[in-house]
């Protein structure tokens, strides 16, 4: 926020109550408490404009469909050679989904294998309490992120979409809540009903339910985990921000639902290097604190937000909220504009609105550019996992080869990061990509050679114009081999890691490349 910092002092002064007035953009606390994860709390930092976001005790659970309508297909444990974490429900598409508890919706929309899902945190005798619903089409969501809603509340219709061999429902119980790491039980433990339309025995399920027993007994109770009940402050990496930010941070992400809390991490990462308090650097053209705000910028949309009576760019809570505020609202502003929307309001918050509107783009300066690419770049390693959804290996092998490489879109690029078990050091390389993707996609059977060199010694050679999604796309040869390696994914493209400074993305193949069938 340095760039023409002068440019924008009066911008958007008359658009607060505009934008700000508008649900989108309406103050939103995050639990600040954290005994699930040991994030220092201070309740007494997080009072100003916020409303009470505890989520009132649940009734009792009941059935997440309509008795007599699905029939229950597949159980919760080991399957495909992978962890089934929940129960399938089958029944012809658009049979009604409904609420298992009461609570609050924190997702709704796409997640990697289910298609779409939908994951409502509820408060169960003090504990919290995920439940997870999948495989919905698009047009089957009936609930929104933030919506509250009641047991046996129609959320969603049956649909087959994601890596689904059929119309069903995918139910998924978590103690200690979905998007912050609980641990999944399986839901015949609490709902032992789900199986009354199947040949299943009842000590099967006795079985089942005295597995889960010491299991659910482990698990820590509270109901203020960081990000618990609060949609959009489950989608940020634990511990990937300072502590002392972290709660700020989540608590921005549900602000609007444009603007997500690891955007708001990458960005205060790169404006000051979460640097805060008095003696924290002011740049060269007057721009103070962890979100670098102009004097005249901060006139306008700098708030407290920490409830300590002053309003102080410096402070962590004040800076932080007032910067997705003012995000939000840039959003809204640039959203007519021709481009990627994130991209343009990040440019704005860089080099002025103003400049973003004369260009009708992101402007071409090399300060703003480089800003624009350096945040979104960096995204990624603020993301929680657990938001992301998660990858179902089903019969069709390759094409989930892409699947699960894509559901990494955005990724950074480390060089010699990423395995089998996904990324790691925050990111992938292109053959740490590759083999966290074909060992998912099969299930765990495939396991391979970590190099691009090595990895061109597996499978057989295709012809590259026979190349279908999944095989494996080879190139910068040397002396030694391939020097890079990528996933088809159809139609003359490919997902891989290109290089250092760049992320995971999906591109066109490079003249030259080879390609392997490896399953």
């Amino acid at each position: 926020m340095t760039i023409v910092g002068a440019a924008r002092v009066l911008m958007l002064t008359g658009a607060a109550a505009v934008v700000l007035g508008t649900a989108a953009c309406a103050p939103a606390p995050v639990i600040a408490k954290d005994p699930c994860r040991s994030v220092p709390s201070d309740n007494a930092g997080m009072g100003s404009g916020t409303r009470d976001l505890a989520l009132r005790p649940s009734g009792p659970i009941r059935m997440p469909v309509e008795p007599g309508t699905t029939t229950y297909t597949s159980p919760f444990g080991a399957r495909w050679g992978a962890a089934h974490l929940g129960v399938d429900l089958a029944g012809p598409v658009a049979t009604k989904i409904l609420a298992a508890l009461d609570g609050r919706v924190v997702a709704a929309g796409s997640a990697a294998g289910f298609g779409n899902w939908i994951v409502i945190d509820s408060n169960v005798d003090g504990k919290p309490v995920s439940t997870v619903y999948g495989h919905m089409f698009d047009d089957g969501l009936r609930v929104a992120a933030g919506d509250v809603v009641a047991a046996g509340e129609h959320i969603g219709d049956i649909g087959n979409a994601g890596e689904s061999t059929g119309p069903h429902l995918h139910f998924e119980y978590w103690q200690g809540g979905r998007l912050q790491g609980g641990v999944a039980i399986d839901p015949l433990t609490v709902l032992p009903g789900i199986a009354d339309q199947s040949e299943t025995s009842g000590d099967a399920l006795d079985l089942h339910r005295d597995a889960n027993i010491e299991l659910m007994a482990s698990v820590r109770s509270a109901s203020d985990c960081t990000g618990f009940g609060a949609p959009g402050a489950g989608e940020l990496a634990f511990r990937a921000a300072p502590t002392e930010f972290e709660p700020w941070i989540r608590r921005a992400g549900t602000v609007c639902p444009e603007i997500d809390s690891p955007l708001i991490a990458a960005q205060l990462e790169q404006e000051n290097g979460f640097r805060h308090g008095p003696n924290a650097p002011v740049s060269a053209t007057g721009a103070t604190g962890p979100a670098q705000f102009m004097p005249g910028t901060w006139s306008t949309w700098g708030k407290d937000y920490d409830g300590d009576g002053t309003t102080d760019p410096n402070s962590i809570g004040d800076a932080v909220m007032s910067q997705a505020h003012y995000m939000c609202a840039l959003y809204q502003e640039v959203s007519s504009i021709p481009g990627d929307p994130i991209g343009l309001t990040l440019a704005a918050y860089n080099a002025g609105l103003g400049a973003v509107q004369v260009h009708r783009g992101i402007p071409p300066y090399a300060e703003t550019q480089h800003y624009v690419a350096k945040i979104t770049n960096a995204r990624g390693k603020f993301v929680n996992p657990n938001s992301r959804g998660r990858f179902v290996p089903s019969g069709e092998q390759g094409g989930q080869i892409v699947t699960a490489a894509r559901d990494y879109l955005g990724t950074p690029y480390v060089w010699g990061g990423g395995g089998t078990e996904g990324p790691s050091r925050g990111g992938f390389d292109c053959s740490g990509l590759t083999s966290y993707a074909v060992h998912a996609a099969s299930a765990g059977k495939v396991t391979l050679p970590r190099t691009s060199e090595q990895q061109w010694s597996v499978g057989i050679e295709i012809p590259i114009d026979h190349a279908r999604p999944g095989d494996l796309v080879f190139g910068d040869w040397g002396p030694n081999g391939p020097g890079h390696v990528g996933i088809y994914s159809g139609a003359g493209q490919m997902v891989h890691a290109p290089t250092t400074g760049d992320v995971v993305e999906e591109a066109p193949i490079r003249a030259g490349m080879k390609a392997r069938r490896v399953l």
